[in-house]
């Protein structure tokens, strides 16, 4: 083992070039041509690949400095002998660069002066006529073969001028546009985003709209041209005869994409490793905030964003507002209708919405209807009120609701279970606890009352007026929301005739109460005036079936109508 200091490789020439990523940190182990840091010039980006593999024990460069051919930029622990693997090619060079990449062989060029790459053009070299369609074909690619297309720049139909980027092609180091080569109206693409293309493949139909036009230079891969040895440079300036050749090959610029991939029509500017990445974890690059220079999306950007949904998704905070195969809502512009106020939902809000949304998706609700005669209750509840004035409190219907569902569910045990996590068991619940939905000003909360059925009446009235109380405050615990076997959500006091609650998982039912009615009922004589309470219960149909909830709603609906039974 030995400490190797790796520094920046040949830059083709260019000097004090930017640093606009680091992709390793200290104590990364790296590989050979693994990339470590991503530098920017005017023309394009490059990742600088590692000489040596070994383990990064010193960071010798930061975000925003600038570095030329030699500059250190770590310090590693190599694991390999001293002798440093030749400096491999940079994505994209801004000029041609004295290095070349043989198959699987970083080879170190020999010092010497490069020439001028010529002019190639991108189709045939013949000059069109006036208003000829002519098929536009993929330019010398440097070698390359199967190389990406990640965006198609223009729409069919489209005019263009000579140089106007038609489509963007990626390869693993570096991401070129591929120019149009005249003037013209684009008639159609024979490929599409996601194709892989070589040399010479039809690409595009163009009609043409200016005989004079000249063909432009394409664009070189991110390999660096043939080196051309000293003794066989020219001494002299070219003649005249080759100098307009080099005047047009000077005059349009090679084009290396500076790193600007489209993503849903939308301009996102990050480098071909972080494109790279991001296409291996699904992430749409729009919805990704850059860090780095100029809000370049850096690769720890990605994960950073990636993290913060995998912990989001684990804390069951993101709302579930779709399902598979089910479309999304369209985002609509309300203040397009009239005036609006845009005001933050509350966080209990947001857990209520994940949380029925999750339930909603996940479980097959049935509801059940019935309604219960609670006549006698109502005139019991009259001849406590003086005993409930000296205990200071007030006797509503709720205990007794909450008492007959902890009954109701020691008689119908099927009712009192959850599924398991791993779909293959069901939980049997030897406690019952019982929720009860709360409406306060932050949004719904559900305190959970302990061991319900073991408790009698003015005891249950006492905790669930207190519980009802604290939820109103804001002042509940979490360990006073949770455990809850069934739970009950009464709209009693604001009226209706029914409504369908969803049922609150881990839970398997829940019941609904609305408001009370008095309507005749035949006693088997005639008919006489009772106070019926509409009632529905929602259950999860994995769980429970419909039989279960036959029996488990009789059950219940007997013990409200003849409280006596509560003490049975």
């Amino acid at each position: 083992m030995s400490n190797v200091i790796v520094k920046v490789p040949d830059l083709g020439g260019s000097e004090n070039v930017e640093i606009i990523e680091i992709s390793v940190a200290v104590g990364d182990r790296v590989e050979v041509e693994q990339d470590l840091i991503v530098l920017e010039t005017d023309k394009a980006t490059m990742e600088v690949p590692s000489s040596h593999a070994g383990v990064v024990t010193e960071l010798l460069v930061k975000v925003g400095d600038t570095v030329s051919e030699g500059s250190d930029i770590l310090a590693l622990t190599s694991e390999v002998s001293d002798e440093p693997v030749a400096d491999a090619a940079v994505d994209a060079p801004a000029e041609p660069a004295a290095v070349v990449e043989e198959p699987e062989v970083a080879v170190e060029a020999p010092e010497a002066v490069v020439e001028e790459p010529a002019a190639v053009p991108a189709t045939n070299t013949a000059t069109p006529s006036a208003s000829e369609t002519i098929e536009l074909t993929v330019p010398d690619l440097g070698g390359a073969t199967d190389v990406d297309i990640i965006e198609l720049s223009v729409e069919p139909g489209a005019s263009v001028e000579a140089e106007d980027s038609l489509l963007v092609l990626e390869t693993d180091k570096a991401s070129m546009d591929v120019p149009a080569p005249y003037a013209g109206t684009l008639v159609e693409f024979k490929v599409a985003v996601g194709d892989k293309v070589n040399e010479g493949d039809v690409y595009a139909v163009l009609t043409t709209s200016n005989s004079a036009t000249t063909p432009v230079t394409a664009p070189v891969s991110e390999s660096a041209p043939e080196p051309v040895p000293m003794a066989e440079k020219p001494a002299s300036a070219p003649t005249p005869s080759k100098a307009e050749p080099a005047a047009a090959a000077q005059g349009v610029e090679t084009k290396a994409l500076e790193s600007k991939a489209v993503v849903e029509g939308k301009d996102v500017y990050a480098g071909p490793s972080s494109r790279r990445l991001a296409r291996q974890l699904g992430v749409d690059l729009t919805k990704v905030k850059g860090s780095g220079a100029r809000n370049r999306i850096t690769k720890d950007d990605i994960r950073a964003y990636v993290k913060g949904l995998v912990q989001q998704a684990e804390s069951g905070q993101v709302a579930v507002m779709s399902g598979s195969g089910i479309p999304a809502v369209p985002e609509i512009d309300f203040s397009q209708f009239g005036e609006i106020d845009l005001r933050p939902m509350s966080k209990i809000k947001k857990l209520t919405a994940a949380n029925m949304s999750r339930a909603w998706l996940n479980v097959p609700h049935v509801t059940q209807f019935d309604e219960a005669d609670m006549s006698d209750l109502d005139a019991f509840r009259n001849d406590m009120k003086a005993e409930a004035e000296r205990r200071g409190m007030k006797l509503t219907p709720m205990p007794f609701l909450i008492k007959a569902a902890a009954l109701a569910l020691r008689v119908e045990p099927s009712f009192n279970v959850s599924l398991h996590a791993d779909g293959e068991h069901i939980v049997q619940k030897h406690y019952v606890h019982i929720g009860m939905a709360v409406d306060t000003p932050n949004g719904l909360m559900v305190p959970v009352i302990r061991d319900a059925d073991q408790k009698g009446i003015w005891q249950l009235a006492e905790e669930s007026n207190e519980l009802a109380a604290k939820a109103r405050a804001g002042k509940l615990k979490p360990a006073e929301m949770q455990g809850g076997c069934f739970t009950i959500s009464s709209l009693g006091a604001m009226g209706g005739t029914g409504f369908t609650p969803i049922v609150n998982t881990p839970e398997v039912a829940i019941m609904g109460v609305s408001k009370a009615q008095i309507k005749p009922i035949w006693n088997g004589k005639e008919f006489e005036p009772r106070n019926m309470l509409p009632l529905a219960v929602s259950y999860d149909h994995r769980a429970i079936n419909g039989a279960d909830c036959g029996r488990f709603f009789t059950t219940l609906v007997a013990m409200i109508s003849d409280i006596r039974r509560l003490v049975l």
